[in-house]
């Protein structure tokens, strides 16, 4: 799927990675498409204080694992306001609980392409 960057332009995306090398590099790509970045948090507590807080969250790029504790409570919290999610990471998707295994998960590294099909497609 190819989404063109009027379709991306002043889409909100919250980041959610550990990893700051990574985290940057996901915002880089998604910024030069058009996207508003929201972070990049590294923690549970910093992403559930940005879900609470922001006013529109269009799409969200999560790790699973987020320097030892799993992000599902980010999930439960951006289910809520029905906020399209994608789980990027290094664990294999048979790692992932079943309560989030609609969640799609695309293994790192990823493409624009790819990461914006898996959000918006």
């Amino acid at each position: 799927m190819t989404i063109n960057a009027e379709g991306c332009a002043g889409r909100q995306i919250l980041i959610v990675e550990d990893n700051f090398l990574v985290a940057t590099a996901i915002a880089q790509m998604l910024e030069t498409r058009g996207f508003e970045i929201i972070g990049p948090v590294g923690t549970v507590r910093d992403a559930l204080a940005l879900v609470k807080n922001c006013e529109r969250i269009d799409g969200a790029v999560l790790d699973v694992n987020l320097h030892g504790t799993m992000a599902y409570p980010i999930v439960d919290a951006l289910r809520s306001k029905s906020v399209p999610l994608v789980f990027m990471t290094g664990y294999d998707r048979r790692s992932i609980e079943p309560g989030y295994a609609d969640v799609p998960c695309m293994q790192k590294p990823v493409t624009a392409e790819r990461l914006i099909g898996a959000l918006f497609g």
